[in-house]
């Protein structure tokens, strides 16, 4: 099984790039995306028609969100797997690294290239997410258990 280290480095290399992606979306993307999308049809989110590119900087901004947001439980993993060494850690760990690959990066890569065809991989990063959190939540009751069985 992975060490706590191993997920706490993980985890602070996927958040520091998550920030750096952020970045980049806000910053340098926009310009990117309305010449790669100047000839798409626009798209309707909430009612409301816009255009291709805000909808893809949209779909970038959330990839990043959801990377930090996973390199961050991925810091918590690996703060509880200091202590404890439990399979629903190593579960919630590979999971959350493959949720972020597969969601985040098919984003990421559907965004830039237009290839759709990605988008059908990005719900299983979504499910790997979902297994992720609550393997976590199996972790900890487990782990208050054995805290209580000390006692």
């Amino acid at each position: 099984m992975p060490s706590g280290r191993f997920w706490l480095t993980s985890g602070a290399i996927l958040a520091g790039l998550a920030v750096a992606l952020g970045a980049f979306g806000a910053h340098g993307l926009d310009s990117v995306l309305k010449s790669v999308y100047a000839e798409s049809d626009k798209r309707v989110i909430a009612g409301l028609e816009v255009p291709a590119s805000w909808k893809y900087l949209q779909d970038f901004k959330t990839a990043a969100e959801y990377q930090l947001t996973h390199a961050l439980a991925l810091l918590a993993v690996g703060l509880l797997a200091r202590d404890h060494s439990r399979r629903s850690l190593t579960v919630a760990g590979w999971s959350f690294i493959g949720g972020i690959v597969l969601f985040s990066g098919s984003l990421y890569v559907l965004v830039i290239t237009g290839v759709r065809v990605l988008g059908a991989i990005t719900p299983i990063g979504g499910v790997l997410f979902l297994i992720g959190w609550a393997s976590l939540a199996v972790a900890v009751t487990n782990q208050d258990r054995v805290i209580a069985d000390r006692r």
